[in-house]
């Protein structure tokens, strides 16, 4: 593999513009498992895959709780993730405690939005090597935010990361029109669909692999793992099978 002489530092520009560095850092969350976020017009719903590191190892965390009105799926390096998950834990605390309220969840993805931005400006950091979907219920209603390594942050109706997460995606576009009208248990089903896309064929989704993270109207955010899950696996039709090529 040639190295690039442009990409040894996160302060070096390419001559076309470019910051290798951080171009790097995004393709860690591609390499991490998939997660779908979508959202009617009630609930914002999380829907992950479980990933474990060996045959002898649990299943890592893929979602995790930030506050009674948010919560997170993350593709990407953990332990990055954890440490954005501690910070946003913080600003909701001091929100709650300094104002009395819960943090909307746009000012908190602007939060993450500008303390990402730091390391892909001084010389000698790395950028943080995780992708999160952020979805949270406020008086705005319920949101879905994807945030990237390169501090860029987008408000969306519905979106997968992770590896494979094309396949997600497409199945979220070709549906995206009837999610605002869905109740809960058609749009857990739509998320828990277009995860199912990013699996290779012989795979399918168990109680094992699956973690679901739901927030909206008089819900607060709650993570269903394991046995809990199953209810929402029973109620999914076969996986038809792709025709051979």
């Amino acid at each position: 593999q040639f190295r690039n002489q442009y990409d040894n530092d996160v302060t070096v520009w390419s001559p076309q513009g470019r910051i290798h560095q951080i171009e790097y850092a995004m393709e860690a969350v591609k390499q991490g498992s998939a997660t779908v976020g979508l959202k009617s017009k009630t609930h914002a719903v999380l829907v992950a895959l479980k990933r474990a590191q060996s045959e002898l190892a649990a299943h890592q965390k893929k979602i995790l709780h930030v506050d009674n009105h948010i919560g997170i799926s993350i593709a990407g390096l953990t332990a990055d993730a954890r440490l954005l998950c501690n910070f946003m834990r913080q600003e909701c605390l001091d929100s709650r405690f300094v104002f009395d309220r819960p943090l909307p969840v746009s000012r908190l993805v602007s939060l993450i939005g500008s303390k990402t931005q730091i390391p892909t400006q001084r010389y000698g950091r790395r950028p943080y090597g995780v992708g999160l979907l952020i979805a949270g219920y406020d008086d705005m209603g319920p949101h879905i935010f994807q945030t990237c390594p390169s501090a860029n942050y987008f408000d969306c109706r519905a979106m997968s990361i992770g590896a494979r997460s094309q396949s997600a995606r497409t199945y979220l576009e070709r549906h995206m029109s009837g999610f605002m009208e869905c109740n809960l248990n058609e749009l857990v089903k739509h998320g828990l669909r277009a995860l199912r896309e990013t699996l290779p064929a012989e795979q399918d989704l168990t109680t094992k692999n699956v973690s679901i993270g739901i927030v909206g109207k008089d819900l607060e955010f709650t993570i269903y793992d394991d046995d809990d899950v199953s209810p929402f696996l029973e109620g999914l039709e076969e996986r038809p099978q792709r025709k051979a090529q």
